[in-house]
């Protein structure tokens, strides 16, 4: 399985893994010894769609039996037109598609008996053993100009809270440590299902954001939101992060401090409502970390916009984030938009954004020198323990280097005496 794009295609690995090891199937860690290879595209923006391309041609190469699937794969014919030996092609969320096609090209032995072979009750996972993706929600409602999602996964449609709360415990059970809540807008969870009453441990409870944290929070493990939009029962998420039920992290796509571009791009929320926001949150709990990506060079972009842009950084001041030069997505709204951009001025904004939020970054972590943080250890390196605070998720925010950390392993909660920062990571030693 190569499984490219986002946690949430991750998820969708996982849960075709699932079914393939039920299924009486062996997970190859090598194209050699394989009898099928699956691969599971990112087709979000064209970067992503080249990469998802050049990986097919790999596995075509290196195996010659390969099945597609994933959010690129709602282009089958620029897939099969590059790549015409593919068995099968399929999109997003089509698990029982794939599995059938895997059934077809590589049919599984009879002798397997589902009920015996073993296959560990939280699935097969991808991730290390101590975190896991916990994605509640396939598609999104909203129609952003510059985005394709909703064409490619559809609109929302929210897993059931019971059916959610089940799967987590089961993960927990595991030995998971922190459960990363993912979708694609986390604040809509059970919008489309009109907050239905659902039961977990035998009580109702609604299918709605705020229940849910409140029920995750009872589960004795780190939770993070992630892909939140800032609508105003967000407001009602904080109090349990200044309570410690829930991590006080939030993952905010806000793309643009400019409210003309964003009005632009069709996103909800305007930025000095934002602002306020930002600032009411972290009155409620003040350990607050904000994470976001935002596009420079967006179609109409000007000088006065990305100048209030940068204004939003310094004012906002946060955490941790991401920027990405716009570029052309096929299907995307925002492509009939005028004022395009040129790649140097678009290069020359995304520099000076990623300085001035440098700045910021090292700013805030300067201010963590000398506290004490709870980390989880996820990797050992010679005489060092890798880790985050609960401020950073892995792989897209900041580490922390645990000095005197050799005898830890991963999955360890450990106290940490900040020693050190620079511009993303910390440093510190175990306290005493």
């Amino acid at each position: 399985m190569v499984s490219l794009g986002c946690p949430k295609a991750l998820v969708d690995s996982e849960r075709i893994l699932t079914q393939l090891r039920t299924d009486g199937y062996e997970i190859s860690p090598d194209y050699d010894g394989a009898d099928l290879v699956i691969v599971n595209t990112c087709g979000f923006i064209d970067s992503a769609k080249a990469e998802s391309l050049d990986a097919i041609g790999e596995a075509l190469d290196a195996n010659g039996r390969v099945i597609v699937t994933g959010c690129m794969g709602v282009s089958e014919d620029e897939i099969r037109q590059l790549h015409p030996r593919v068995l099968s092609v399929t999109g997003p969320q089509q698990y029982e598609a794939v599995v059938g096609a895997v059934h077809q090209h590589a049919p599984p032995l009879m002798e397997h008996d589902p009920y015996t072979s073993l296959v560990p009750p939280q699935g097969v996972k991808l991730t290390p053993r101590h975190y896991a993706y916990l994605k509640i929600s396939e598609g999104c409602n909203h129609k952003c100009t510059f985005c394709i999602i909703p064409s490619m996964r559809g609109l929302l449609a929210s897993r059931p809270i019971g059916n959610v709360m089940a799967e987590a415990e089961r993960l927990v059970a595991a030995g998971v440590r922190e459960l990363l809540v993912i979708s694609q807008d986390t604040s809509a969870y059970g919008v489309d299902l009109k907050y239905k009453l659902d039961f977990w441990e035998g009580r109702p409870i609604k299918t709605r954001m705020k229940e849910l944290c409140a029920a995750l929070g009872s589960l004795g493990v780190w939770i993070r939101l992630h892909y939140v939009y800032p609508y105003p029962h967000v407001d009602e998420i904080i109090p349990m992060m200044a309570d410690g039920k829930i991590l006080p992290y939030l993952d905010i796509p806000f793309q643009h401090g400019s409210p003309r571009v964003l009005k632009q791009m069709k996103r909800p929320a305007a930025a000095e409502n934002t602002l306020e926001r930002i600032h009411r949150w972290r009155e409620i709990c003040p350990e607050l970390a904000i994470r976001s990506t935002f596009i420079v060079g967006f179609p109409g972009e000007t000088e006065e916009d990305f100048g209030l842009l940068l204004q939003f950084l310094e004012e906002a001041r946060l955490d941790r984030v991401g920027c990405f030069s716009y570029s052309p997505v096929e299907g995307a709204a925002a492509n009939s938009l005028p004022g395009a951009l040129t790649d140097e001025v678009k290069e020359e904004r995304w520099n000076l954004f990623m300085q001035t939020q440098a700045a910021i970054s090292r700013s805030r972590l300067q201010e963590k020198v000398g506290s004490v943080q709870e980390v989880l250890v996820d990797t050992l390196d010679g005489d060092l323990a890798i880790g985050r605070s609960k401020a950073d998720a892995p792989e897209i925010d900041g580490i922390v280097q645990i000095r005197n950390g050799a005898d830890l392993t991963p999955g360890d909660l450990v106290k940490v005496t900040v020693e050190s920062a620079d511009d993303y990571d910390l440093s510190g030693r175990i306290v005493d």
